[in-house]
């Protein structure tokens, strides 16, 4: 409906348990319509960072999302790539990421998003933000975050759509990360009531949603009875 209504789309995600393609393709199964392309995860911007710098990074990452990593040299580790890795956030794994940033004259620590908590089997459980704070925590490093709420992150997905933030909106269920990093990039942010929303973000004290709606049909519905067309 937003397509056929003339509105350009981008899915922008900090998702980077999947790769590309395997994310694509659950999106698919869940009914989603959508191309590779309008598909905005870290990945692409990752790997740019590491052959600019000429990084060889120890990939902390789940099985699942090292295919759109299979030309990156990891040999004599200078550098750590921190993503939703799950289960393989071990301490064994976590270790070996904290001793190459403390032994390493100028360590980089990359962080796939910055989020606390996402909601997976009905469940709140812990995101790559949590194991990213502790690695800075230990080694005394700032992670260089590539994903949302990284300003540059939702204007590179702009870039990538042709249009300004100002005709943009982000809709998405994670206040600080969806909305407030919308909003500081200078897109307007709409919270949806799904996913990891609890009902204590309509009250928060610094992020103020532009819009809150029940679901993202709801938003469709409210977008195209009411609203001047913009971008998302």
């Amino acid at each position: 409906r937003l397509r056929a209504a003339g509105y350009r789309l981008k899915f922008c995600t900090n998702e980077s348990r999947d790769s590309r393609q395997h994310l694509l393709e659950k999106l698919r199964g869940h009914g989603f319509t959508m191309s590779l392309d309008e598909i905005f995860s870290p990945a692409p911007a990752c790997l740019m960072h590491i052959r600019k710098n000429n990084l060889r990074p120890f990939l902390l990452l789940h099985s699942t999302a090292l295919p759109d990593y299979t030309d990156v040299d990891c040999t004599s580790p200078n550098s750590v790539v921190l993503g939703d890795a799950c289960e393989v956030f071990n301490y064994e794994n976590m270790n070996k990421a904290f001793r190459i940033l403390i032994n390493t004259e100028h360590p980089v620590l990359i962080s796939l998003g910055q989020g606390k908590y996402y909601r997976e089997d009905g469940e709140l459980v812990l995101d790559v933000g949590a194991f990213s704070k502790a690695l800075e925590h230990a080694a005394g490093v700032k992670a260089v975050v590539i994903g949302k709420p990284s300003e540059a992150y939702f204007k590179g997905a702009l870039q990538e759509i042709g249009v300004t933030p100002e005709h943009a909106l982000m809709i998405g269920d994670d206040l600080i990360n969806d909305v407030g990093g919308a909003q500081l990039a200078g897109l307007r942010g709409v919270l949806v009531r799904s996913g990891k929303y609890r009902e204590s973000d309509e009250h928060h004290e610094t992020v103020h949603p532009d819009g809150i709606v029940n679901n993202l049909a709801h938003f469709v519905d409210m977008l195209l009875t009411h609203q001047p067309h913009a971008h998302m």
